[in-house]
């Protein structure tokens, strides 16, 4: 067997890595046009950063695993077709800043449909809209060749920073096909290549349609939990609650559980958001306005939290950071990954520039290029400063804003850090990370998220 994915992004890179590792008599080609990409994946410094992968890449990599950017020539070889491009949030037209843009899967359909010269199962990889399976079936069936393509929908539930482990051992692989009898046998040909290393009872079979809104519901789901409690995580704060034991209270109501109920300065990443908008849509699309403005207020709420964190900031310090140092300490929008997609760092830093701070800023994986891009700012700007250590950018500055919850942080000299900065020297906690008590004892100002607020901070 042979198997070629379309797309050498944070999804197709890991996944087809492990599917690699784990079944050595299938080939399997990761084909993107981005070049520079695919050099990548063939170096010593993958593209990707997640912990466990380089292992896994160089485990497989030359042997039954290739990177390439022969597009066409994959497709005509393989038999699965794995279709893992970028569907971002449309920015124009019909569905602006709520529709998936399909663009790039429309043209992975026709791309596949024009190099065909056998049957091919294709598997959706990417997060898409539901019946987005219909746009790919009429695009094969447009062309003159009369080849019986059948169409997937396997939808990744991988969590950026533990991709390794949650395909090593998933929770479930969810597979949805057509039920009829070549559907249900491309589904069969799929179900065979994840039974390799994942035991059946876990890999669940659907229709299509059933498949493909799952995955949209269970990022709905999750971006809700944040929503909610970080909607009372400003509760507490008022009226000197602790947002943590909150959470600990009720997730141990079992109908409740306590995973996602860690209150902090908003989730990113490159699904949650976009899911929820795109699920907002199809709720519109479908003439049910009242779920539509459900669904939009996780949005609504998680927007809102972003900025309530700047707005902490700058009143805190006496209502302005013009001219002043503030030091932030992580710029991805979780640990363990390079992925800044989404990332609330981005927002509090726009939202200080704008009040015209100067920020200095350190993520141990995240380039300066990137956070360039996302800033939409030159290397050069006098006002953001690319820092290599946390303690570097914390010298000398008013404030130090935790805003990525990566494991080095906690370990940090905070005395020495305390020696470098401005007094009073405030750190804001924006993922609950750091041991606040033995802050204080240092001389720092604390302010967290969901805790109770000291009294400086009050007003």
């Amino acid at each position: 067997m042979r198997i070629c994915c379309i797309g050498a992004g944070y999804v197709g890179g890991p996944t087809m890595a492990m599917i690699a590792a784990k079944c050595p008599h299938i080939r399997v080609d990761v084909v993107d046009l981005n070049a520079e990409r695919i050099a990548a994946w063939n170096s010593d410094h993958l593209p990707v950063y997640e912990p466990g992968l380089d292992g896994l890449v160089r485990q497989a990599r030359g042997r039954n695993l290739f990177f390439s950017t022969a597009v066409k020539e994959c497709i005509h070889d393989a038999e699965i077709i794995f279709v893992s491009v970028n569907t971002p949030t449309k920015t124009f037209g019909v569905g602006a800043h709520k529709a998936a843009d399909l663009r790039y899967v429309e043209s992975v359909a026709r791309t596949i449909a024009e190099v065909a010269e056998s049957p091919k199962i294709i598997v959706e990889k990417s997060t898409i809209p539901v019946r987005t399976a219909e746009t790919i079936q009429t695009i094969l069936a447009s062309s003159e060749k009369g080849l019986k393509h059948q169409v997937l929908s396997n939808p990744e539930f991988l969590a950026e920073g533990t991709a390794v482990a949650d395909l090593s051992n998933p929770d479930r692989i969810l597979i949805g096909g057509e039920q009829t009898e070549g559907g249900l046998a491309a589904l069969e040909k799929l179900v065979s290549v994840y039974a390799n290393w994942v035991p059946r009872e876990r890999i669940l079979t659907t229709n299509l349609w059933s498949s493909e809104l799952s995955k949209l519901v269970a990022n709905a789901f999750l971006a809700q939990r944040i929503s909610s409690i970080n909607s009372i995580s400003a509760l507490c704060e008022k009226t000197g609650a602790d947002v943590d034991e909150v959470a600990r209270a009720i997730g141990s109501d079992s109908r409740i559980g306590p995973k996602f109920l860690k209150a902090s300065v908003g989730f990113g990443g490159s699904c949650f958001q976009k899911d929820v908008l795109n699920l907002v849509y199809l709720c519109g699309h479908f003439g049910l306005p009242e779920v539509a403005a459900y669904w939009d207020q996780v949005i609504v709420m998680n927007d809102w939290q972003k900025h309530r964190f700047a707005e902490r900031v700058l009143r805190t310090l006496f209502n302005t950071v013009t001219g002043k140092r503030i030091a932030v300490l992580g710029f991805a929008f979780k640990k363990d990954t390079n992925d800044t997609r989404e990332s609330a760092a981005i927002y509090v830093c726009r939202d200080l520039l704008e009040e015209r701070a100067s920020i200095s800023i350190y993520d141990p994986k995240v380039t300066t290029a990137q956070i360039c891009k996302d800033l939409a700012i030159e290397p050069s700007n006098p006002n953001v400063e690319f820092a290599d250590s946390a303690a570097q950018a914390a010298k000398d500055a008013h404030a130090l804003l935790v805003l990525t919850e990566w494991d080095e942080f906690r370990k940090l000299d905070f005395e020495a850090i305390y020696q470098s900065m401005v007094k009073p020297a405030w750190i804001f906690d924006g993922r609950s990370l750091l041991d606040h008590a033995k802050l204080r004892e240092i001389g720092f100002k604390v302010y967290s998220i969901g805790k109770p607020l000291p009294q400086e901070v009050k007003a």
